[in-house]
């Protein structure tokens, strides 16, 4: 090993000096907190409107109109005591003409745009550095949040109200595959190892948030008026862009480099920086690709990610079909789900800590941690077979929760097998990889509902993801050892 790739460690700080040592990184979580929650906010607000949005549309009224005759046919053969428009099997099969196939779609495009998004994004907080990347990311997708509340004038200019908002999922995906790349390089930069799971943990607990808030809120925000006008599923949009700039703000007051901060004292600062110091040097992505650490990484994301966004964006309308339930039916059985979830988040990234404080190596604390997690979702598939709805909401939750505590060590995983300087790059890398696991999931859930109606499929391949997922990275990383790569000192 050549002078310019040698690394030593610096001394720990001793317990005398931690006492005294500020706290100030607790604040950076507090902001990756807080962007993540608006991050799935933003995201989670048209699948919690989406059952809903035909009748919003005008859709389902259109289509009847278009076609009386096939539709009186159909309803002979349902309830004779409602009519048409009151009639479930009716207003089900009217959705799944008009609707369902094009909402999978639209996810299916978010995904490719948000695939893209997470290689280009890491590579640029890489670039810019995270205080105006992390900007530029959150400005980009709050815009794109905001435009939704318009998609029917932007489909207009391509023939139907349906096309604007395939528009809208496009750049939305654009936008917010900047969050998690930028999240995770703040972590590296802010936290030793002993930490970084637990700092993952939390701040990826705002993406339960973030669930927990838009089911709560949205009828209420639907039913607003302001001076008369109603601002229906319009204003939840647009309230999304308010939480954004307010993030924005915060952003640019708090954020500095560990070392630039007014805020963090030295005790802080030599804590934060323990870690065996790394050299500077460039580290193009080819250099990347040929290490099985980039693809344990992306394997673990690729083939579980999915299914926490097939939670967010199917989880209303699984309810609407399967019990059929309404918005405001149903919200307690959304939020149940991200409530816990949220808590699975922060003990996922806790129970790795506690595993190697009891002296368990990095390797061993990390692949139990998530081979109990995998354990926890193999359940989810009895939710589309049981009868109860509560049944099915207890299921989805104990495997969301699972999922997030799954997520925080796989997020760890990054920052455990690379140098930090390269994280940003590896995450979006890994992430991008990651997210055409969705592409596919959603085109197949959305052939899947045409064909049978039934959620079952979808849950069933959940319930086998993620021991899957295990056995592939602990076959390419056996010891999670870092990966050796080829460097070329900085000019």
């Amino acid at each position: 090993m050549s002078d310019s790739t040698k690394t030593t460690s610096p001394p720990s700080p001793s317990v005398s000096q931690l006492a005294f040592a500020t706290k100030f990184r607790w604040v950076i979580c507090a902001l990756l907190f807080w962007v993540t929650t608006a991050n799935y906010i933003d995201r989670g607000v048209f699948g919690n409107l989406a059952p809903e949005m035909p009748q919003y549309l005008g859709l389902s009224k259109a289509y009847l109109e278009a076609h009386p005759k096939e539709m009186r046919e159909l309803h002979a053969k349902h309830d004779a005591t409602t009519d048409i428009a009151s009639c479930k099997q009716c207003k089900d099969f009217i959705k799944s003409q008009v609707w369902d196939e094009n909402y999978w779609n639209m996810q299916v495009v978010f995904s490719a745009a948000y695939a893209i998004s997470m290689l280009l994004m890491g590579r640029l907080m890489d670039v810019l550095g995270l205080r105006w990347g992390f900007v530029l990311a959150c400005a980009f997708w709050g815009l794109a949040s905001m435009s939704h509340a318009f998609a029917p004038q932007i489909g207009s200019l391509f023939g139907n109200a349906v096309a604007g908002f395939y528009v809208c999922r496009v750049l939305l995906g654009l936008g917010e595959g900047g969050n998690f790349p930028a999240a995770i390089k703040t972590t590296a930069e802010w936290f030793p190892k002993r930490e970084r799971a637990l700092a993952t943990g939390l701040f990826n607990s705002g993406s339960n948030v973030g669930g927990i808030l838009v089911p709560l809120a949205l009828p209420t925000i639907v039913a607003v008026s302001i001076g008369g006008i109603t601002l229906g599923w319009r204003g939840a949009f647009l309230m999304t862009a308010i939480i954004d700039l307010c993030w924005i703000i915060a952003w640019l007051a708090f954020y500095r480099r560990p070392e630039e901060h007014p805020k963090v004292n030295a005790a802080e600062l030599a804590f934060i920086q323990s870690d065996a110091a790394e050299p500077t040097v460039k580290i193009p992505w080819r250099n990347l690709l040929p290490h099985k650490q980039m693809w344990a990484f992306a394997v673990a994301k690729l083939m579980t990610d999915c299914f926490w966004w097939f939670y967010l964006f199917g989880s209303p309308d699984f309810f609407n079909k399967r019990f059929n339930l309404n918005a405001d039916d149903r919200k307690y059985m959304i939020m149940l789900i991200y409530v816990v979830a949220s808590v699975g988040s922060i003990a996922g990234g806790w129970l790795a800590g506690y595993f190697m404080k009891k002296g368990w190596s990095l390797n061993k604390s990390r692949k139990i941690t998530m081979l109990i997690c995998s354990a926890f979702v193999v359940p989810v598939m009895f939710s589309a077979l049981t009868e109860s709805k509560w049944t099915a909401a207890v299921l989805i939750t104990l495997a969301a929760s699972a999922h997030q505590a799954w997520s925080a060590n796989v997020f760890s995983l990054a920052g455990d097998m690379f140098p930090r300087r390269v994280v940003g790059s590896v995450t979006g890398l890994g992430g991008m990889i990651g997210a055409s696991g969705g592409i596919v999931l959603f085109f197949v859930t959305g052939k899947i509902l045409k064909v049978t109606g039934n959620y079952f499929p979808v849950f069933l391949m959940a319930s086998l993801a993620y021991v899957g997922a295990l056995v592939i990275v602990h076959l390419l990383v056996p010891r999670l050892e870092l990966a050796q790569i080829e460097e070329k000192p900085a000019a």
